[in-house]
């Protein structure tokens, strides 16, 4: 029987785990990374190897399944860019206004989990793992950009009128988008028909279905959406930034994490 566990990655193999991860999903499954065939194929950023990244990796036995990144403000980063935190996300959105006393953000990102994982417990291994590493690090709130599945901009401007419907726009952070690449004129992967798009049009928002991981984080996780929708140009799709409060997390959610087994083990 295959056993789940995760690590936060502490030695060079468990970094090297979740950039792999990393490239066999955004790289080879989705082709967002370009063609080139690379000798050692890893997904790796700037941020991957600063002391304020902690990486959470979650195993099937020693199979690792799948990933995620915490980014903690970072001073070095701060000052190069001119944002407030010093995180990946000020590149895309102005975060000067988030914030307070006592509180302390960190950018959940990366998230990834191989296609035969998908509908298991690795999820829930991951985000666990995700909040234990957040707490042991005096994390407050999360701040992250959730893929809504799209290219298509109207879809993507429909997404976040259905998600302002349901109650799911923050009530105390809005931020502003820096200006982004436009999208592809003809959108490659729409989300919704045109059926669905015209009914949107006449106030007919109930039965439109949202992308899986922004209902999840809004329904699993008590987060907020903060921001108009963002198109990446590197992963082509746009995203929706979004806060969730640690302490915020529905109790029911908390439980699952709580009986899975203890906090992520950190070493070997």
């Amino acid at each position: 029987m295959t056993t789940l566990s995760c690590r936060v990655a502490t030695t060079l193999r468990h970094l090297d785990d979740a950039l792999n991860v990393r490239y066999a999903v955004f790289g080879s499954e989705l082709g967002l990374l370009g063609g080139s065939a690379l000798a050692a194929p890893r997904e790796v950023n700037c941020f991957d190897t600063l002391e304020t990244t902690s990486h959470v990796v979650v195993y099937a036995d020693e199979v690792p399944v799948a990933t995620t990144r915490l980014l903690l403000p970072n001073q070095e980063v701060a000052r190069a860019t001119g944002g407030r935190w010093g995180l990946a996300l000020e590149d895309k959105v102005d975060l000067s206004s988030v914030g307070g006393t006592g509180l302390l953000f960190a950018e959940s990102t990366r998230l990834c989990i191989l296609h035969p994982w998908r509908h298991s417990e690795a999820l829930l291994w991951l985000l666990a793992g995700l909040y234990w590493e957040s707490r042991r690090r005096g994390v407050t709130h999360w701040i992250a950009s959730a893929n809504m599945e799209t290219d298509c901009g109207e879809d993507a401007r429909l997404i976040h009128q259905v998600a302002k419907h349901k109650g799911w726009l923050s009530q105390r952070w809005h931020v502003p988008n820096h200006p982004s690449p436009p999208p592809p004129e003809t959108p490659l992967v729409p989300l919704y028909s045109e059926w669905e798009r015209a009914g949107a049009r006449r106030g007919q928002l109930d039965g439109l279905r949202m992308p899986g991981v922004l209902s999840f984080f809004a329904r699993k996780m008590g987060a907020r959406f903060i921001s108009e929708p963002i198109y990446d140009p590197a992963f082509q799709r746009y995203s929706l930034p979004l806060v969730a409060a640690l302490n915020e997390i529905p109790a029911s959610t908390l439980r699952r994490f709580d009986a899975l087994s203890v906090p992520a083990a950190r070493g070997a």
